[in-house]
């Protein structure tokens, strides 16, 4: 078994995902494209920003030979698909502002990837812009940009290759220890050498740092405020029924006993 960093966290990914045989690889396995590129841009923004929303890119690659725009984005919010379509459609918005007319120079593909999918999520999902002919069913090749959505938590034997090692790999990082015999792609096993524990840099474990403290603070606020709602929700059931036994004659010494509920909430003279 090999020690390594949880591919969970931002930094991490960006570490392993930005390298551009490691990039072109995931493209090529995921999308069929053969991309020919020097760089990975990692944070990319559009200045000024599309739709006055500065969104931001996590790794980010254009082809100019093949005319296509890859971006890789990693991570789950409570907007996530809304969130990365808005992307997506920035990355064409942008190109449009300079053409002649409404038909951008590069195809955009966005391939999101998210390591902490819930049960509403499945192992891959797209979003495919090709109209489609609805009497037929065909797909009329006009459009070829595209937005995939995976979740490698729910990768499965089922799951065709050559996805699987990919999601597999992913999901296998998230305890910090891979065994490196289930994997044989040369660059998936890339992968698993990038973010090895001892290969960590002080700025890589400084940030990990950063990024766990923020989501332990996300997550403490969130259960609060979910404590806190089933609280209120309670507090008015148990002042509904409150208000019942009053209407029923009971006696309001014995209503604030049962309930809970202080007189001067539910006996109201108004």
């Amino acid at each position: 078994m090999q020690k390594v960093a949880s591919l969970c966290y931002e930094v991490i990914f960006k570490k392993a995902f930005c390298d551009v045989e490691v990039f072109k690889a995931f493209t090529k396995d995921f999308l069929g494209i053969d991309l020919k590129i020097d760089k990975v841009q990692t944070e990319k923004k559009f200045d000024p920003p599309i739709g006055n929303v500065d969104s931001r890119f996590d790794l980010y690659a254009e082809d100019i030979e093949n005319r296509v725009i890859v971006d890789i984005q990693h991570r789950r919010y409570e907007d996530y698909y809304e969130r990365f379509l808005h992307y997506h459609c920035a990355a064409i918005l942008e190109q449009v502002d300079t053409s002649k007319n409404y038909k951008p120079a590069l195809t955009v593909f966005t391939i999101v990837v998210s390591t902490s999918g819930t049960s509403e999520d499945c192992a891959m999902a797209e979003i495919n812009f090709d109209p489609i002919n609805l009497l037929t069913h065909e797909k009329l090749n006009k459009i070829h940009h595209r937005v995939l959505y995976l979740s490698p938590k729910h990768v499965t034997a089922n799951t065709p290759e050559p996805y699987q090692e990919w999601l597999k790999l992913i999901q296998d990082s998230l305890d910090e220890q891979v065994d490196e015999t289930n994997y044989h792609k040369t660059e998936v096993l890339k992968v698993v050498d990038l973010i090895k524990t001892d290969g960590l840099t002080p700025q890589d474990r400084a940030r990990m740092k950063d990024e766990y403290s923020q989501e332990e603070a996300f997550r403490k606020a969130k259960d609060e405020g979910f404590s806190s709602g089933i609280e209120k929700r309670r507090k008015v059931e148990r002042l509904e029924i409150a208000k019942n036994m009053l209407a029923q004659g009971l006696a309001v010494e014995l209503i604030e006993q049962v309930t809970g509920i202080h007189r001067n909430l539910f006996d109201s003279k108004e």
